[in-house]
């Protein structure tokens, strides 16, 4: 029989927390197999649901009872319309103010956790608009405004980063050694221009072929903040990439497409030629990145 886990069944047995001394678990009857069968399945899952609660929902385990006496309200609420939408309001209510609220407040003002969004007017808008009353704007306006003003308030939180990266540049075109290559084309795929300049010192001269535009090439690299922090590392973790050319950030790309295959560059990009507003993963909006890209083959 197929191994059943909590994500896949949400309705478990109370019984399973009468471990941690929960005197709201009902007492087991176990009169036939199927009785049997239900209690084991219980039983079973329970460390699975504890770790589900304590890790991936942030419950503290000292208020398991409490828990409990929910999924029991729960699981006898049965076909009750009137709960079931009492007991989905207040799960989504958690999901809003747990990981919502968060997620976006990550999104608009990165990594300075003494800005957030306001979660009062959040809901107020939500539910205004839920609910069929009139909202001070339409749901176009609102999707208009917030791109707006996200992009404003994101602008005006980032643009340190910004002034940082040009500051960064400008000494680094100076050292020995540095190259520039201009960049001034139209991505076809991302239906964008791109303008601006890339620096690179080599660091080991190849003598191979230099990809093209429709390549797909085999390649390490080793990407950082100009504070030096590494956010990605394909050469850490000792698994070269094999991608199209064209997949890349621009810079990256435009570095490619300028390096023989056997070489290994230090490469600056400005933010307008790597993420951009947007940012990535451990990369905040309008960041100048530096990689180091070790070219080692164009595959077929």
């Amino acid at each position: 029989m197929k191994k059943i886990t909590f994500v896949a069944a949400m309705a478990i047995a109370a019984a399973t927390f009468t471990s941690c001394g929960n005197s709201s678990a009902p007492k087991a009857e176990l009169k036939s197999d199927v009785d049997t069968l239900s209690y084991t399945m219980g039983v079973a899952q329970s460390q699975q649901l504890k770790g589900y609660l304590t890790q991936a929902l942030g419950i503290d385990s000292t208020y398991l009872n409490d828990f409990v006496k929910g999924l029991n309200e729960g699981v006898n609420a049965g076909d009750d319309k009137k709960k079931s939408a009492y007991f989905a309001g207040l799960q989504i209510g958690q999901q809003i103010s747990q990981g919502m609220i968060p997620g976006m407040n990550r999104q608009v003002f990165g990594t300075d956790s003494t800005k957030t969004l306001s979660t009062k007017n959040f809901v107020a808008g939500l539910l205004t608009a839920l609910g069929g009353e009139k909202a001070l704007f339409t749901t176009e306006q609102a999707q208009q405004m917030s791109e707006s003003l996200s992009t404003s308030i994101r602008a005006k939180q980032f643009m340190k980063n910004m002034e940082a990266g040009k500051k960064y540049i400008a000494e680094y075109a100076k050292k020995e050694g540095i190259q520039k290559i201009s960049v001034d084309r139209v991505d076809s795929m991302r239906k964008e221009h791109f303008k601006g300049d890339i620096y690179y010192k080599v660091v080991k001269a190849g003598t191979g072929a230099v990809p093209t535009a429709n390549s797909k090439v085999k390649f390490d690299y080793e990407g950082k903040n100009i504070d030096g922090k590494v956010f990605d590392s394909s050469i850490q973790r000792k698994q070269p990439v094999v991608m199209q050319v064209t997949q890349l950030v621009p810079g990256f790309t435009e570095a490619l497409l300028h390096m023989p295959v056997g070489s290994e560059w230090e490469v600056v990009i400005p933010q307008e030629l790597a993420y951009g507003e947007n940012g990535s993963s451990g990369i905040e909006p309008y960041s100048t990145l530096i990689f180091t890209i070790k070219l080692l083959g164009i595959e077929k």
